[in-house]
């Protein structure tokens, strides 16, 4: 019990430490700073135009900025993140017309904003307008405040839960009839009957490909059937929103808390706010704010020479609009109550799980999807509301994002998946894989799965024509291909390398139309750099035109972007090319997990042997490389 409380207090204390890093963090970008400056940091854009305001099915409004094409800095917006629109004079007064929202979508020159108001700002027209990022306090004062309850837990069953998940307790597995579902495979079966039977804590490791996803909707789904309602959480909104479509698919209903800017278009409809705009009583809780709102504006009205039957006539107005807004808080929440009462299923983030609409609720049961990329402190969030807990996740690919080094090394890098995995033997490996060439496979299986993975049989040849080879590693040894740094970011790139990559996609699929492969062909170019990704694109824009008649399907990005994708053709550009031999963040073998599993059918890793071949990792990888017969020279492609 002892060794517990001091781990939680472990936590908390690097928690804090993340917390204040990732202010120092903020701050160094925003405070002090000219908009310019923080135009340059990445988390401003001004000045904007409005395109275009709507209001969505929950009746939020939504507005469409545009940036101008001569600002084209590298940003930090991504969907979800906390932001401020505003409207000043250049003048960093942006306080005094500003209303706060959330990032919809992004794209280079274009944002979409869901705003926190019921109508337009008179200002948004005016010109001068900028947005810039928010600090999200929130998340670590729910996160702080999780761990708190779990160190003192006022219930039994989250103190005996504690103790499975990290002491020495053992979890029980009840003894019932077993389940076998002809649509899944063996070891998911074994993982469906792990997750029926498991009176405590069940974990599903799912490795690239084999089903994870499939297999969690199967387990949800008989849940439902047994206990009527499962919260489901993950630590992402598109694995959330992944999981609420396909539960949805099932003929489930789905309620997906949260914010509907951080939600799909597809899942929308599945959102709170939505449901309350389609709920039968939602027309007579309009009527009651509206007369709410017409009483108190006439009772303002009355501002000069007030006699007695005016000020009593105001009175009467505040005391009719203070009873209509009480009537319409009450015909909300009972709104509210009935939609999530008849939910089967409760979808949010991790921290997402402690909104106030759903704070006060318990389940018997929890599903963490991805809890490998969760923060234990996040994690904690769900499990206090649940009897049990069900886990799936893959500790072998990306690991939650955290700022303060010092934290990470201290242990918050450590999440609560890997924690239960290794402690209790609980955990059930999904084994057979549905996404890739054998070859491609095969190296991860070794290195992260003790060679324990099988290609399924409509997968384990799949090649786009059967004389290519599933997988090619590019040497630029030798050449003298050095890395550079990026004098703003900070970040890595290789001119060459990208050369290199070039030709050889254009020698590969101008190879391909005498091949006689079919069209529509996906295709991902991903590098651990971000810089090395920027140029990559700029390479690239116009590629697609040049290979119309294959109808490519092409994206270049990061390779945390292509977590949980797939394509049929991956290219990695992995950049280091030094003297030292220092690989940097490429020592994170785990991002390069998920970097080579993204490949379905050809993969091409594009790389210097001599500075990579230090780490050990690489070294296996190129020992299988020529083991297969993969290995060629960057060399080959000179007279190109």
């Amino acid at each position: 019990m002892r060794h517990i409380i001091e781990g939680l207090k472990k936590t908390l204390s690097l928690l804090q430490l993340e917390k204040q890093e990732d202010l120092n963090q903020y701050k160094l970008k925003m405070s002090g700073a000219s908009i310019v400056e923080r135009r340059k940091e990445g988390v401003c854009w001004y000045p904007l135009q409005v395109e275009r305001t709507k209001f969505d099915t929950g009746e939020r409004l939504l507005v469409k900025v545009l940036r101008s094409k001569e600002h084209h800095q590298a940003h930090l917006f991504q969907s979800g993140k906390l932001v401020s629109l505003f409207s000043n004079a250049g003048n960093n007064n942006e306080h005094q017309h500003a209303v706060n929202g959330v990032v919809n979508q992004v794209r280079d020159h274009w944002m979409m904003i869901t705003l926190n108001v019921d109508e337009e700002p008179k200002w948004l027209r005016n010109g001068n307008i900028g947005v810039q990022l928010l600090f999200d306090e929130n998340s670590y004062i729910e996160m702080e405040r999780a761990l708190k309850i779990v160190m003192q837990p006022q219930d039994e069953r989250l103190e005996y839960l504690r103790g499975i998940l990290l002491g020495e307790e053992e979890g029980l597995i009840l003894v019932r009839e077993k389940i076998v579902v002809s649509g899944l495979n063996i070891s998911q079966n074994e993982a469906l009957n792990s997750i029926v039977n498991a009176r405590d804590v069940a974990v599903v490791h799912g490795p690239p490909g084999t089903g994870k996803t499939t297999t969690l909707v199967e387990g949800v789904c008989h849940t439902v059937r047994e206990e009527g309602q499962v919260l489901v959480c993950a630590p992402s909104n598109a694995a959330v929103d992944l999981l609420s479509e396909k539960l949805g698919e099932r003929g489930l209903n789905v309620v997906r808390i949260g914010h509907p800017a951080r939600v799909t278009e597809e899942n929308l409809l599945k959102t709170l706010d939505a449901k309350i705009a389609h709920h039968n009583n939602f027309k007579d809780l309009k009527a009651v704010k509206k007369q709410a709102e017409e009483c108190y504006q006439l009772a303002i009205k009355y501002k000069r020479n007030f006699g007695y039957e005016e000020r009593n006539q105001r009175r009467l107005l505040l005391q009719e609009s203070g009873k209509l807004k009480k009537e319409a808080e009450h015909l909300e929440f009972y709104i509210i109550n009935d939609i999530l009462s008849n939910a089967q299923v409760i979808a949010s983030t991790m921290v997402g799980a402690s909104n106030y609409q759903i704070r006060d609720r318990k389940f018997k049961t929890v599903f963490i999807d991805e809890a490998a990329q969760g923060l234990e402190p996040a994690t904690w969030i769900p499990i206090t509301k649940a009897q049990r807990v069900v886990f799936a996740g893959d500790h072998f690919q990306l690991p939650p994002t955290i700022k303060s080094y010092e934290a990470a090394q201290s242990g918050l890098a450590e999440t609560l998946f890997e924690k239960v995995i290794k402690r209790n033997n609980v955990g059930v490996m999904l084994r057979e894989q549905y996404r890739m060439n054998e070859d491609i496979m095969m190296f991860s299986s070794r290195y992260f799965y003790d060679d324990k993975l099988i290609a399924s049989d409509c997968v384990g040849d799949w090649k786009l024509f059967e004389e290519d080879l599933a997988m090619e590693f590019i040497d630029t040894a030798g050449c003298g291909y050095f890395e550079e740094m990026d004098s703003e970011t900070k970040s890595s790139f290789n001119q060459e390398e990208c050369e290199v990559l070039m030709k050889h996609f254009r020698i590969y699929f101008n190879s391909l139309e005498h091949m006689g492969v079919s069209k529509g062909i996906s295709v991902g170019v991903i590098s651990p750099y971000k810089a090395q990704v920027v140029l990559m694109q700029d390479c690239f824009k116009d590629i697609e035109g040049e290979f119309e008649y294959l109808d490519l399907n092409l994206s270049v990005n990061t390779i945390d972007s292509f977590q949980g994708q797939e394509r049929d053709v991956v290219y990695i550009s992995l950049v280091r090319c030094n003297e030292k031999g220092d690989i940097g963040f490429l020592s994170d073998i785990r991002r390069m997990n998920v970097a080579i599993t993204r490949a379905k059918k050809k993969l091409v890793v594009i790389g210097d042997s001599a500075t990579i071949g230090q780490h050990p990792f690489y070294s296996s990888f190129l020992d299988y490389v020529n083991e297969k017969n993969a290995y060629r020279s960057a060399f080959e492609f000179m007279g190109y």
